[in-house]
Parts: C-alpha cells; structure tokens; sequence
C-alpha cells in the first residue's frame, strides 16, 4: 500500500510540473517582449544601419508574428535549442555549458555552508533555548539574513582580501592555474580532483572561499531560525519524554529522535530557497567576477540583449522547478503523511 501511495503521489507531482513549466515559460517570452523600442537596435548601441538590423531579427525570427515566435520559442526549448544572443551572437547552448558549470560549483558549496552553519547553530540554539547560546544564535541568523549579499562580499573582500591578505578576492582560479588545468567538466574544483592537481585544487578552494561563504551564510539565516523552532517543538513531544524516561541519554535523545524529525521542515525549505540561492548567486558572482551564468546575465541585462537574458531565465525557471520536484520526492520518501 505504501509503495501504492508513493507511485501515485510522484506521477500526481510530475503531471502538475508540465502546467507549471508551460506558463513559466509564457510569462518569460511576454514580459521580455512587452517592453519599449527595439531590442536589436538597443542591444548594439542604436547606430547601426537599418538594414543590418532587419538581417539580425531575421536570423533571430523577431520578423515573425508575435504566435508564430512563440511557436517557435516553446518547440526550441523542447529539443533544447535556447537560441543565440544578439551582441556576441553565442549560442546560449555554449554559455550554459560553460558558466552554468561555475555557478553550479559556487550555489553547491553555498548550500553545503548554509546547511552546515544554519542546522548546527539552530540545534544549539533550540536545545539551549533562552540561554546565551541561544540568544547568540538567534541575533546571528537575523544579521546575517538581513545583510545584502554583495554589501558582506564587499565586506569580506575589504577585511580577508586587502586587510589580512590571506584568500583572493576575485575570479575562479589563478590565471596559471586556469591555462594549465585540463577541463574535463568545467568545474574546476572536480577537475583538479580528477587530475591528481593538488596545488590547483587548493588554489581553486582558496579562490572559492569567499564568494560559497558570503552566499552560504546569508542563506543560513533561514536555516537556523527554522531549525531552533522545530527542535524545540520536537523536544516537548511525548515520545521525547518517553524516551528520556526510558534512560536513554540526552545525546541520544537528541540526535537519534529530535534532530531526525526536525529535519523534515529543513529538506523543504531547502528547494524553497533554491531560487533565493540562484538570486544571491547573480549579485554574488557580479561581486567577486566569478565567471557563472549570474554575472553573464548581469552583462547581457546592461547590453539589453534580450536574447541572452531570455534564455538564462528559462534555464534558472527549469532548474529551481527541478529542484523542486526533487525536494517532494525526498519529502515523500521520508514522511508518508506527505503522500496523503
């Protein structure tokens, strides 16, 4: 019966994502296309000849009519074609494969730091509620969340970076590390691990340290107010009590049955802040150049190629609704109670 309920509840959550996909993917192509004056003319700076600009929209199909574009626009993201940018003329194919590789190495070790420091210092803080520790683990998540991103960069730059010397404040790798490490996935931290590169693996960790920690903590805010709230929670239950009771140890209580519940809350929210990682991810790459799809975003919204932005917002929409269905699916798996 069980395994019953958790086949119908993952085909239900598959079904629902084709709806969910499709109107992402409409309000992508409108919104891009409702706004003002023409977007070939000002992505090259508005001087080039009339003529010119008439052979790019007709490379591009901004020729066609608006449904005969959209029709063209849904059946090239099916087979996978994202198009080609207006200034460079890439093909936005290229530079996911490039940069997305970047931005998936900095939002992984983001996450990683966010969920390391957010449910450590909730555990503390919930199991020693209206303690010091507790108080000092609350005041922290609260700064630390309502800190712009690229303001604790900057910061971070200023203090480790130029005061202490002690890590890189810009860039992936060092330019000698970058002309002599094989690619083999483009991200670079697997690359070096895959070649035995073990003065290029530190370099590049050194390079990751600031930018993973400025994303992550920001991002732990959430994580620790989260998780002090349900531990607390989790702890005045009956079976808690039962528990200690029984004798078992309060080292035991705690991780083998408070912190176990506790988590459930944590793994959603995790997919709900997704989105906000990739968001932060934007401001973050920008901060420290690293070179991901944020900060080619960031070039192509200054240049106005719409092009380019219009398909690395599809992309980011496909991956945080992927990420989504990923998170149901452990959700289900852990809580039954979810399947129903």
């Amino acid at each position: 019966m069980t395994g019953t309920s958790l086949r119908t509840y993952l085909i239900t959550r598959l079904a629902l994502v084709v709806p969910m996909v499709f109107i992402l993917l409409t309000l992508v192509f409108l919104l891009l296309r409702v706004a003002p004056g023409n977007p070939i003319q000002a992505a090259l700076g508005g001087h080039v000849p009339v003529k010119v600009v008439h052979q790019i929209e007709h490379r591009l199909g901004f020729d066609k009519p608006l449904l005969t574009q959209y029709g063209d626009y849904l059946w090239n993201i099916m087979r996978g074609n994202l198009g080609t940018t207006i200034t460079d003329n890439r093909p936005l194919s290229q530079i996911i494969k490039q940069n997305g590789a970047a931005t998936l190495e900095l939002t992984f070790f983001a996450m990683l730091i966010a969920i390391v420091v957010g449910v450590l210092v909730g555990l503390v803080a919930g199991r020693y509620r209206d303690t010091p520790l507790d108080v000092g683990g609350r005041l922290f998540g609260v700064v630390i969340y309502a800190t712009p991103v690229f303001f604790l960069g900057l910061m971070a730059q200023l203090v480790f970076g130029v005061w202490l010397g002690w890590l890189p404040v810009s860039d992936q790798a060092s330019p000698i590390t970058q002309a002599f490490l094989q690619t083999h996935t483009n991200i670079y931290f697997v690359d070096a691990i895959w070649d035995g590169n073990w003065a290029a693996l530190w370099d590049i960790v050194k390079h990751l340290i600031l930018p993973a920690s400025t994303l992550g903590l920001v991002t732990a805010g959430v994580f620790i107010r989260l998780t002090r709230v349900n531990v607390i929670r989790t702890l005045r239950d009956d079976y808690i009590e039962a528990a200690r009771a029984r004798g078992i140890s309060e080292r035991r209580v705690l991780f083998s049955h408070a912190f176990k519940n506790a988590l459930v809350p944590v793994i959603t929210i995790v997919g709900l802040n997704f989105a906000t990682l990739l968001g932060g991810a934007v401001l973050t790459e920008t901060t420290f150049n690293w070179p991901g799809i944020g900060h080619e975003l960031v070039l192509y919204l200054e240049n106005r190629d719409y092009a380019g932005v219009q398909g690395i917002i599809v992309v980011f929409a496909l991956v945080v609704v992927a990420v989504s269905i990923l998170v149901d699916f452990l959700n289900a798996y852990v809580d039954p109670r979810i399947r129903y």
